[in-house]
């Protein structure tokens, strides 16, 4: 716990050596180009199945404003968080000609990603069984999304879109939508407090899924090599009760990343093609995503995102910041919504009861040199603000290098 603590304390004094370029900027090792990666929880959903599909084939400024970043950004690897799937990728498609494509007011050149993929996730899709235990399966509107394998009011809703300039090795691509959350060592079934019996009974605990959308392993074969992109969007550890079942999956979705990166005899850990195990040692990889869970802030199980910091095979770095994030967290503090950690770390503005936290990120694994990362939050009389404000997240990014 006191090493633990010790880092915490650290993190401020670590972001002030970030070294923040602009991408094509000569990187530190002449000759050698920086890749970057990003997430970017997008919020281009629906709550009607096919909503995207229909924003995106109008003039969505909120889409407008996503491109925007993007292009000002341009991320060699991307992970879009809450972005709809649908069978038929229409909406990536539109995203990417009507949108990408084209030259964005406030962002730059137009932006092609030759390469992508995406995938059915558990949100919207119904269970059959009564996950709220509110007496029925199923239902509409919350009732229905609340009984689905992950919230969502159709399948598919909140789902997750990976962009890349660099092939991704399809073949190879693991996926976990169907893991079992008992599956995982250690996962314990919710704890009614006034009962203080099982939250979910063992029939049902036992068919649960563990990932509220799905995770990912999409090895792209970059210059640099093939990098693992682990990507994901665990469920926020709210809009629960006092058993904390979305507490408790939050951590285990993200202990999973954990699991996936140890050694030892992992043959539980079966993806949705039935091949069991994990990541192997000498493997490069980052991870990325929303991952829901701020290291001393707000709700959550904070042990669980700390030991995924700390895992021997992720790359100690300073945290990537921004200048709008810190004004933010520093307004909310003033009206009484302090923080504990840095104000220039937090990732995403929550509203006056949530305040700003840091809850996106680009963890890079051992054996990369870290050339620059950051957070695009602009402050607020900079010109890049008009196109920063297109979700409650902002895209976080880092530059790499071998």
């Amino acid at each position: 716990m006191r090493r633990l603590l010790y880092a915490l304390l650290m993190l401020p004094a670590l972001s002030a050596c970030v070294n923040v370029n602009v991408h094509g900027d000569p990187a530190a090792h002449a000759g050698e180009r920086p890749l970057r990666v990003a997430t970017y929880n997008a919020s281009l959903y629906s709550d009607e199945a096919g909503g995207l599909i229909r924003q995106l084939q109008g003039d969505s400024g909120h889409a407008r404003k996503i491109a925007a970043v993007l292009q000002k950004t341009r991320p060699d690897l991307l992970l879009l968080n809450e972005f709809d799937y649908d069978h038929a990728h229409h909406a990536a498609d539109l995203f990417q000609q009507r949108y990408l494509e084209v030259a964005q007011p406030g962002g730059g050149e137009p932006l092609r990603y030759r390469y992508r993929y995406l995938a059915p996730v558990n949100t919207g899709v119904q269970s059959g069984l009564d996950l709220d235990r509110n007496g029925t399966a199923g239902g509409s509107g919350r009732d229905r999304g609340n009984d689905a394998w992950g919230y969502g009011l159709h399948p598919g809703q909140y789902g997750m879109l990976v962009l890349s300039r660099y092939p991704i090795d399809e073949a190879d691509v693991r996926t976990f939508q169907l893991l079992r959350w008992s599956a995982l060592p250690g996962a314990q079934n919710p704890i009614d407090p006034a009962s203080r019996g099982a939250f979910y009974p063992d029939e049902v605990w036992k068919q649960l899924r563990l990932s509220s959308k799905s995770h990912w392993d999409v090895p792209v074969r970059t210059p640099h090599g093939t990098v693992h992109f682990l990507v994901s969007h665990p469920t926020p550890p709210v809009f629960d009760g006092p058993e904390d079942r979305n507490g408790r999956r939050n951590a285990d979705e993200i202990r999973l990343w954990h699991e996936y990166l140890s050694p030892g005899d992992q043959s539980w850990l079966c993806d949705d093609q039935g091949r069991c195990g994990g990541l192997p040692s000498q493997a490069r990889f980052v991870i990325a995503g929303d991952l829901n869970n701020d290291p001393v802030d707000g709700d959550g199980r904070h042990e669980a995102i700390i030991e995924l910091l700390e895992h021997p095979r992720v790359m100690r770095m300073a945290t990537p910041r921004s200048e709008g994030g810190a004004q933010t967290a520093r307004a909310y503090a003033e009206k009484g919504i302090a923080r504990r950690g840095a104000p220039e770390h937090v990732t995403g503005d929550f509203g006056p009861k949530a305040g700003a936290m840091r809850l996106d990120y680009v963890l890079p694994s051992t054996g990369f040199s870290l050339q620059g990362s950051g957070v695009f939050w602009p402050a607020a009389d900079h010109p890049d603000a008009a196109i920063a404000d297109g979700s409650d997240h902002h895209l976080v990014w880092v530059d790499l290098v071998p």
